[in-house]
């Protein structure tokens, strides 16, 4: 069973004040697909609640272009607002074969008043979250050739972005899950586990 793999960031108290300043930041450190047989990206902006309609849903093409999208973010700005990126970075991916291409990714960062659809209080809500696409492209699997060094490179490259957002940003807790609240790190343990018997 598939789910869906997101990092969950909790700025120091100090600096939850100035998070787009951080979420500039990420969107400057991540490293967006340059591909072009990427789809188009979203930059999207919502005030008070999930369940809200955008402010401003506004569609890229090609390889996302960060300044393009800070000044996008211009003008919306409030402890209720919340901003996303939903865009393409570079994984193996298994089609008939493995190949590097694009695959889906958002990146979010959350004002402290803005209910983003989780079942934390508005207080416990993380401040930026990455929403790296179904867990299956972390996993291996037994029955395709290559899937443990190809998927060993998926991880390496989510533990390398992991580490440089923890030097770059005053992280005060990080937490990576699956949509069901699975700790993934337990359940890839499971997995190599199951490999080696």
């Amino acid at each position: 069973m598939t789910d869906q793999l997101s990092l969950s960031i909790w700025l120091e108290r100090g600096s939850r004040a100035n998070r787009l300043k951080h979420f500039e930041k990420l969107l400057r450190l991540f490293p967006f697909s340059q591909r072009d047989e990427q789809g188009q990206s979203t930059v999207s902006i919502q005030a008070i609640s999930v369940t809200e309609p955008p402010l401003l849903e506004s569609p890229m093409n090609g390889p996302i272009d960060v300044n393009e999208v800070l000044g996008a973010l211009v003008g919306y700005n409030g402890d209720d607002i919340a901003y996303s990126v939903e865009s393409w970075w570079d994984l193996w991916q298994y089609e008939g074969d493995w190949k590097l291409g694009p695959a889906r990714v958002q990146l979010a960062c959350f004002g402290p008043d803005f209910d983003n659809g989780t079942e934390r209080t508005l207080g416990e809500q993380e401040d930026l979250r990455i929403d790296f696409g179904v867990d299956s492209h972390y996993l291996p699997r037994v029955d395709l050739t290559g899937s443990g060094r190809m998927t060993e490179s998926n991880i390496k490259s989510m533990l390398r972005l992991v580490h440089e957002l923890d030097s770059t940003l005053p992280v005060a807790k990080r937490k990576l899950e699956t949509e069901s609240g699975e700790n993934f790190a337990d359940r890839l343990q499971q997995v190599l586990s199951s490999r080696s018997n």
